[in-house]
């Protein structure tokens, strides 16, 4: 049975139970310096008490150093083993894969999307406060069922950067791109083994539509230079992606701070942090970006500037010179 996490009184006496707990399990595992053992012992608790068991179920859900281990090896090779592998090699240009790539991505986003729909934002979620629901009903399972699915879905985006690393697109391997592809999959993770349902599955909601934009917009950009006319929303994504967050933050601060809702306090502070911290990287990133296309233009339009004045002087300097050369003429035809 789950804890109850709402009442003031419960909530003082479940942190010194937990604290408690702790130390005297510090202290059986220091005296042997084990403290890998305490690691795991840390764990088997926090699954013993807050674990989802229909989580048990799905492949790689059974402990988080599967998950680890992946985020591992995408860092070694988008860090180190990518670039040297393509150090000495051109770009591959990926074209036909990229579309499909990108087309796959949009139908999955589009799919579950629609799947947080059904499951539960449009027809009994209610928008302003949702406790998740560990009962064994099928909109219950069908949710719980969609969170993994969009676990493995950040597992498959790891390609994202993956074809970047082969087709030597480096400056678009920026800090943040990695630190959200690295991130996410863990958040997930946690996710279906400890959240399935209820509020923690806004955010997933709101990610679902901004993909199916963003792929859509990778999607046409792979098919080739004719399609770019119709990419004129370009500047736009990023804008719906900070969007995306100050939604997330106004939601889970509404859970936060009201009485009546029955969503762990704790966790909603957590989603608070985690939006926060995406949106003062996404806006980092859109400010950057902004002034780095202010100077271009500014640049392009002190060029033009230059160009025009050296076209100018060098005009004069020639109907000058047709003047010279017309006195000259008329001087002689008169002597």
């Amino acid at each position: 049975a789950k804890m109850n996490y709402y009442n003031s009184s419960t909530r003082f006496e479940m942190v010194v139970e937990i604290a408690n707990i702790a130390l005297d399990e510090f202290k059986t595992h220091h005296i042997t310096r084990n403290y890998t053992g305490l690691v795991q012992r840390y764990y088997q608790l926090v699954e013993e008490d807050y674990g989802d068991p229909r989580a048990k179920r799905f492949p790689l859900m059974e402990h988080p150093l599967f998950t680890f281990g992946l985020v591992a090896i995408y860092l070694s090779w988008v860090l180190v083993l990518g670039p040297l592998f393509m150090r000495d090699r051109k770009p591959f240009q990926l074209r036909r894969t990229l579309v499909i790539y990108n087309a796959f991505q949009v139908l999955l986003s589009g799919y579950m999307f629609y799947e947080h729909l059904m499951a539960g934002w449009l027809n009994y979620y209610n928008l302003k406060c949702q406790p998740v629901d560990y009962s064994d009903g099928p909109m219950s399972k069908r949710m719980l069922n969609l969170c993994y699915i969009y676990y493995l879905s950040k597992l498959t985006e790891f390609a994202d950067t993956t074809f970047f690393v082969l087709r030597k697109k480096s400056s678009q391997i920026t800090w943040l791109h990695v630190y959200h592809h690295s991130v996410t999959p863990l958040e997930t993770w946690v996710l279906v083994k400890f959240l399935a349902g209820g509020n923690a599955t806004f955010p997933n909601l709101l990610n679902n539509f901004v993909h199916v934009c963003m792929y859509f917009y990778y999607m046409m950009s792979a098919m080739g230079p004719e399609y770019a006319k119709f990419l004129w929303w370009k500047k736009y994504m990023t804008e719906l992606q900070i969007a995306q967050f100050v939604l997330c933050i106004v939601h889970t601060m509404r859970a936060l701070f009201s009485n009546q809702c029955q969503f762990s306090k704790f966790i909603s502070a957590l989603l608070l942090l985690n939006a926060t911290i995406f949106f003062c990287l996404f806006m980092n990133f859109y400010m950057q970006s902004y002034k780095k296309s202010k100077a271009q233009q500014l640049t392009s339009a002190a060029a033009a500037r230059t160009a025009a004045a050296e076209a100018a002087a060098a005009l004069k300097a020639d109907s000058n010179n047709n003047n010279n050369n017309s006195s000259e003429a008329t001087a002689l035809k008169q002597d």
